[in-house]
């Protein structure tokens, strides 16, 4: 059995996760995971669990968030691309 690095609790299923950089992290649960390692929203905290939007180096949850993060950045940015039902 392995211990969850974020609550510690000593699980027999736990799993592990190695990132880019080479750290290597050990979980109960994908809560625990997200908790760890999601980068929060720069504007209002939430956890990107997503793809989220990256403008200038920073990290949003959404294209609004990066509109309304900062004037002027993000401006650019759509959620969404394609047409729209008619």
């Amino acid at each position: 059995m392995a211990s969850c690095d974020t609550c510690g609790n000593d699980y027999w299923l736990a799993f592990e996760i190695k990132t880019v950089t080479g750290q290597t992290y050990t979980f109960d649960s994908f809560e625990c995971a997200i908790t760890r390692l999601a980068p929060s929203c720069e504007h209002c905290n939430a956890r990107i669990i997503g793809h989220g939007v990256e403008v200038s180096g920073r990290f949003f949850c959404c294209a609004h968030c990066a509109r309304e993060g900062d004037s002027g950045l993000g401006a650019e940015i759509r959620d969404t691309v394609g047409a729209h039902p008619g």
